[in-house]
């Protein structure tokens, strides 16, 4: 055991037997210096320490005591805080794992959306780009379809009858002013071209803005509807003004007791050829391409008729309005008074007038005749054949081939006449019938 010095050691252990004796008391400072340490007394061995060591001692037993406990208890709960450390951590990791997942799913999906809608754009682009050709090549075939006019639509240009009249050679045809003036349509290619809108090349900042681009299509496609409805109409006209071309055209040899099919055998080709490709009509074909093979038969038709009538003489022979100072049939003869047949027209003129054919055909008569004075005549073959009398003078001989009109004189006063015009015949099988008639034709002609 351990005693303070103090109080325990200032009495041996003999005192026991010396309870009556007194005992002398130790100096002051010997006792001040027991108080201040602390004696280990074991198995008969005391060991003194001081009041510092005593308590380093003790606190250091002390540390060592908490700390051993600490470590114990450390040791003994390490596992579960482990553990729970280890969950919170696979917690957390999962948590995480699960947002990236579904950060990554969303990504993904967006993705996936922008690669549909994409996809989707340019489908619709592609079906756009598909249309917009399909619509230029309408454009191109309504361009290539001509208006076949009558041949021998006849204008005079500014000159023309001075230079035919002093040219020399071959007389060339020059286009005259006549009954029958077809406008031709205005040139619908380029009206459509200039209206089709332009194509939308996409960005690729668009394709966030599905919106957006979905109204650029959706307008790119109305304005492509609207390009091809005007084709469908003009089309459509133009199909309605050839068919209604041909009635006019077959009512004119109608009209005039013309044999068409003999005059059709008859009529004069330019060289062509080339083997035979029939027309094929495929079984996918629109509305537009049978709409455009019935065009091309109608066109085809047109063509052949205007070749024939460019042979029917129902063209003025003179420019300007038409005035006629004697009509065809019965009248009072002017130098004798009495009654007498008329077989021509006299169209007012005055001398020097350039005198045109009226229709294409060879010269069989070329001078001096009679009553005619200076007179040419032009058969057109199928027994149709026209006279122009009273010339002044004669820029054809027999033989030359005139086409519609070429000039073929001028307007005189010569042989039986009272003073410049031009006598205009046409006959039919050498039998003589009213010009008028023909006129009348190229007239109605003419007013479709």
């Amino acid at each position: 055991m351990s005693y303070p010095s103090g109080q325990y050691s200032e009495y041996p252990q003999s005192h026991a037997h010396d309870h009556g004796r007194a005992q002398p008391r130790r100096p002051a400072a010997q006792s001040r210096r027991a108080q201040n340490g602390y004696t280990i007394v074991h198995a008969g061995k005391q060991v003194r320490f001081g009041p510092v060591v005593f308590w380093i001692v003790i606190g250091t037993v002390t540390v060592l005591g908490a700390w051993s406990a600490a470590t114990a208890t450390y040791f003994a709960f390490r596992d579960d805080v482990l553990t729970r450390l280890i969950a919170r951590q696979a917690d957390m990791q999962y948590a995480y794992e699960d947002r990236i997942a579904e950060l990554r799913a969303r990504v993904d999906r967006t993705t996936s959306r922008q690669l549909l809608d994409q996809e989707q754009f340019d489908q619709k682009l592609d079906q756009i780009m598909r249309r917009q050709t399909a619509l230029e090549s309408r454009a191109t075939a309504l361009g290539a379809i001509p208006d076949p006019s009558i041949t021998g639509s006849i204008r005079q240009p500014r000159g023309a009858a001075a230079s035919d009249a002093g040219g020399s050679g071959t007389p060339k045809p020059s286009p005259i002013s006549d009954t029958v003036i077809f406008v031709a349509p205005p040139d619908r290619e380029a009206r459509l071209e200039s209206r089709t809108p332009p194509m939308v090349t996409p960005q690729p900042n668009q394709f966030a803005k599905i919106q957006g681009v979905d109204n650029v299509l959706v307008r790119l496609q109305t304005s492509l509807d609207q390009v091809e409805r005007r084709q469908m109409a003009a089309l459509s006209s133009a199909e309605e003004s050839l068919e209604s071309r041909v009635r006019r055209m077959r009512g004119v040899f109608t009209d005039l007791g013309l044999d068409l099919p003999q005059l059709e055998a008859a009529t004069p080709r330019s060289g062509m050829g080339g083997p035979f490709v029939p027309v094929k009509l495929g079984a996918d074909a629109g509305a537009f391409e049978r709409q455009l093979y019935r065009i091309n038969i109608t066109r085809a038709q047109v063509e052949r008729l205007n070749r024939t009538l460019a042979l029917v003489p129902y063209r003025k022979p003179v420019i300007g309005e038409v005035e006629f100072t004697s009509g065809f049939g019965v009248r009072s003869d002017p130098f004798l008074g009495r009654p007498a047949m008329h077989t021509g027209l006299d169209f007012r003129a005055s001398s020097g007038d350039p005198v045109r054919a009226t229709a294409n055909g060879k010269v069989v008569s070329s001078g001096w005749s009679g009553g005619y004075g200076r007179m040419v005549e032009v058969d057109h073959g199928n027994g149709l054949s026209t006279r122009y009398g009273h010339l002044s003078e004669i820029n054809v001989r027999v033989g030359d081939f005139v086409r519609i009109g070429q000039v073929i004189g001028a307007v005189g006063s010569t042989g039986r006449s009272t003073g410049p015009h031009l006598h205009y015949e046409t006959r039919i099988d050498g039998d003589a019938v009213d010009p008028q008639k023909f006129l009348r034709a190229g007239v109605r002609l003419s007013a479709g």
